[in-house]
């Protein structure tokens, strides 16, 4: 299994939690605190792009 999945060159980290029966991460590598989590593969991705993508416009904004 992969632990990291990768969207516009930024490295999330991927974990699950049994007893909340999610999966959740990170973004890794920057300052900010980044998280992201989905029930599923497919809603952790759309998180986490959905969360680089905020990042990236409030890093453009200031």
């Amino acid at each position: 299994m992969n632990n990291t999945i990768m969207y516009k060159g930024y490295i999330g980290s991927v974990e699950f939690s049994e007893e909340d029966c999610i999966f959740f991460g990170k973004v890794l590598g920057i300052r900010s605190l980044i998280s992201y989590e989905g029930e599923n593969a497919k809603e952790l991705l759309d998180d986490f792009h959905g969360a680089v993508d905020d990042y990236l416009y409030v890093c453009k904004s200031e």
